[in-house]
């Protein structure tokens, strides 16, 4: 434990092929003095090993010249076998030609021989002393790891907080996804969910309530990815944010809202964007999924059902203005005149824009033929399919395919 309430006692063990040294190093001092214990002796190198492993010691007295296997020998089975263990040298005056490999096996300390109990002391004392430290900066180690465990989760979203804020370094994310065991690479995508009712009425919730909804959100959204490489938290205006390291199309995502609405019944946005370049572009991301997310809220509701119609259900051939009023129980006409009037751009347009949009993941996702991408997003021939997309692009899908690299500014704009 820490502040000094820990009590340890250190295994010492002698080694010396003289017996009158063994005991004089023994009866020299009180080792209780020093939280130390002679837990055994040795007459050999190899007998020392063997008892240095079965007691697991942290202090060793070696003599130099012992048979079978001499000091030299067995410091280096020790530093081997016991990294952390101390070693203290006895040794004869002849003997400092080995002095230059003893320290260079880091030995704390010589004694020489006949041994001097005030040497010893001061010995003993100072590797005390050293342990204890080493003992003390362990247990601090492991209590702030225990911390650090403890409020992971917290830890990590202020650093994602930070990074898609644009507060760090590319060198400073670097170091943090790897501490945090996050993918090193630039994620791929990020998304922001956008949970209506949290900003309409949550002056009217209690804190424990959107706490509830909050976890309940992110917890779908995870599940719904897994197997994605991914981090989800929340960010300090009401976001939950996603961060893709794998590519998760548009589909997923409504998905996740339908499966939000399904189970919690509150309606939950989703907002993407690609992220290019350098890890600090997680920040310019994220910027383009909060624009996006606020556009959406200035628009009707009925606005916003007909627009996650078409999102839904792009893909049937058959879809038409006629067909999303009537599922919507509004007049045609004034659905077309709602929807140009607050996206901007006409009912046919907007659903052109959500086709090639899915096409264009498609191309680049996936080896899907021509022909079977346009039947994915709703065409019926593979040659209106190619004049929509030309007419969007700039070019026909299969020189989008080849060149998408070319085409950035295209995605950008449609995703």
């Amino acid at each position: 434990m820490l502040g000094g309430r820990n009590v340890r006692t250190w295994k010492v063990l002698i080694a010396d092929d003289e017996a009158i040294i063994r005991e004089g190093i023994r009866e020299a001092i009180d080792w209780n003095e020093f939280q130390m214990e002679v837990v055994a002796e040795a007459e050999d190198g190899e007998e020392a090993m063997e008892l240095a492993l079965r007691h697991q010691i942290d202090i060793l007295f070696v003599d130099l010249t012992m048979p079978i296997m001499d000091g030299i020998s067995l410091m280096k089975q020790i530093r081997k076998n016991l990294s952390k263990c101390r070693i203290v040298v006895v040794t004869g005056h002849d003997e400092f030609a080995y002095a230059q490999e003893a320290i260079r096996l880091q030995v704390d300390d010589y004694i020489l021989k006949p041994t001097n109990p005030s040497h010893l002391r001061e010995v003993a004392k100072k590797i005390q002393q050293q342990l204890t430290k080493e003992l003390q900066q362990s247990e601090y180690v492991t209590l702030l790891s225990k911390q650090v465990q403890k409020n992971f989760q917290l830890i990590r979203q202020q650093f994602c907080l930070e990074w898609i804020h644009g507060r760090l370094k590319e060198i400073e994310i670097f170091a943090q996804l790897q501490f945090f065991k996050l993918p090193s690479t630039c994620p791929v995508q990020l998304a922001v969910i956008y949970w209506q009712e949290f900003f309409s009425t949550k002056l009217l919730m209690s804190e424990k309530e959107k706490q509830l909804f909050f976890f309940a959100i992110e917890n779908i959204a995870s599940e719904l990815l897994e197997g994605k490489r991914k981090v989800v938290f929340r960010d300090t205006v009401g976001f939950i944010v996603v961060c893709l390291w794998d590519w998760a199309d548009e589909e997923l995502f409504r998905t996740i809202e339908k499966t939000i609405k399904q189970y919690l019944n509150i309606q939950a946005n989703i907002y993407a964007a690609e992220v290019e370049g350098e890890l600090t572009k997680v920040a310019d991301a994220y910027e383009i999924c909060k624009k996006r997310a606020y556009s959406a809220t200035n628009i009707s509701p009925i606005v916003r059902r007909a627009k996650q119609y078409v999102q839904e259900h792009f893909s049937d051939q058959t879809l038409t203005l006629e067909s999303v009023a009537q599922s919507l129980n509004v007049s045609p006409v004034y659905l077309s005149r709602i929807m140009k009037q607050e996206l901007g751009i006409s009912f046919v347009n907007f659903l052109t824009e959500v086709r090639i949009k899915k096409a264009i993941q498609l191309l680049v996702s996936t080896q899907l033929t021509i022909h079977e991408i346009s039947e994915r997003v709703g065409y019926d021939t593979q040659h209106y399919f190619s004049t929509a997309f030309k007419k969007v692009v700039g070019v026909s899908p299969n020189q989008y395919r080849k060149g998408a690299f070319l085409f950035k500014e295209v995605r950008e704009v449609l995703l």
